[in-house]
């Protein structure tokens, strides 16, 4: 019986060895410096018409300024569209009276950016450009980015990703030091390891502009929980893994409330751990029977849970096969899952010491372990049923 209970646990063991061993390479290679490819001037001015779309469900509050930095950026025969999706406000009016073109789309029993953004394909298919990109409407955008994008856009034919980053606003009435330092460890050293190894990368939901030829039969319009990453995984199913260019950056703030930010974190982990469960065991397959390396790249990639969590899987599993141990069972478990945290540990050290230093301070590490205990009942709330079933908007009210 305990050979048994043995095999098992190296088996569920092993498993989490996956991730682990995906999110030490990442981040290992994301530790090589940077700099930034010299630009081929031959092809810098060449012309590519753009059109901007910009899914908006009642942002008439901060949607004016991600509206200026975007016009900024585009010429005279490029379009700005805000699709007022579903608005309770006056997002529509506001965007139109600062120069974007909007269209409004109202059907609530299609709640979702998704729906939004494949609204807006179907209505800019009547006069497509060559590139269209996505940004939130939250957003801040950093001078030069899109003419940036557009250059790496149409030098490849892939969809390209542009660093998405999201910080603390001032006064903000709860800690986001630990989301903070986990954002930036799944959008800037992840990617970037990933961009260093020359592989793809996940859609992170903004800053992402596509060749017309692959957006515009692309499977946008659905209400899941994280249209980002599945988008980029169907895209890599048909050989458009998305590529990351991590020199510009778009920028958001975290929701100032606890409200606001339990809401967001909860679409977000809920549909990731959905992706988990239900798509990559089946990528996985697709990826190996048919030899696609970068699908398999990205399965791979989606199967690291979040930060927070996977920390709690190598913690756990460690201390269930250490009990197990005590009672008769194999030692095999306890030392690959000492292998697990050792590396676990050692990759969020190098992580933090690389681009955490700032966001999450030694001095916030000695009190990091209450907000470690919400994660912990966040995720027992989770796994009792408090789940979401819809996309709906971040609070983002101070209260």
């Amino acid at each position: 019986m305990l050979t048994f209970a043995s095999a098992v646990l190296v088996v569920v063991t092993g498993f989490v060895s996956i991730p682990v061993a995906v999110f030490f390479v990442e981040v290992l290679a994301s530790l090589y410096p940077v700099s930034e490819p010299v630009a081929d001037a031959s092809r810098l001015n060449e012309v590519k018409r753009i059109t901007v779309i910009v899914p908006a469900h009642n942002e008439s509050a901060g949607i004016v300024p991600t509206i200026e930095d975007i016009k900024s950026q585009l010429g005279s025969r490029d379009r700005l569209i805000v699709v007022a999706d579903n608005c309770s406000d006056d997002t529509g009016s506001v965007a139109a009276a600062v120069g974007a073109q909007v269209i409004t789309r109202n059907d609530v029993t299609q709640i979702g950016k998704g729906y939004a953004l494949g609204f807006a394909i179907n209505h800019v298919s009547l006069d497509p450009p060559d590139l269209v990109v996505f940004f939130d409407a939250d957003c801040r955008i950093q001078s030069g980015l899109i003419g940036r994008l557009k250059h790496v856009c149409t030098k490849l034919e892939r969809p390209v990703q542009a660093c998405y980053l999201m910080r603390s606003p001032e006064d903000s009435a709860i800690n986001h030091a630990l989301s903070e330092f986990a954002w930036l460890v799944k959008n800037w050293s992840r990617p970037l390891g990933l961009w260093r190894l020359n592989c793809p990368v996940q859609l992170m939901g903004t800053g992402m502009m596509f060749p017309w030829d692959v957006i515009r039969s692309a499977p946008l319009a659905s209400g899941d929980l994280v249209e980002d990453m599945k988008l980029g995984l169907d895209l890599a199913v048909v050989g458009k893994a998305p590529y990351f260019v991590p020199f510009v950056v778009v920028s958001s703030e975290f929701p100032m409330s606890d409200r606001g930010a339990d809401s967001q974190r909860q679409r977000w982990i809920q549909g990731h751990i959905g992706t988990i469960l239900k798509r990559v065991p089946q990528l996985f397959f697709r990826a190996i029977t048919r030899g696609n390396l970068d699908l398999l790249v990205l399965t791979l990639d989606a199967a690291v849970p979040p930060l927070s969590l996977l920390g709690l899987l190598v913690v756990a599993t460690l201390f269930v096969n250490f009990v197990a141990w005590l009672f008769g069972a194999s030692s095999a478990p306890v030392v690959i899952a000492m292998a697990n945290l050792a590396a676990f540990a050692l990759a969020v050290l190098l992580a933090w010491l690389k681009v955490g230093r700032a966001v999450l301070p030694v001095r916030v590490l000695t009190s990091i372990g209450p907000l470690l205990m919400k994660r912990i009942r966040f995720y027992g709330q989770m796994s009792l049923g408090r789940t979401v079933s819809s996309w709906v908007r971040t609070d983002r009210n101070k209260n």
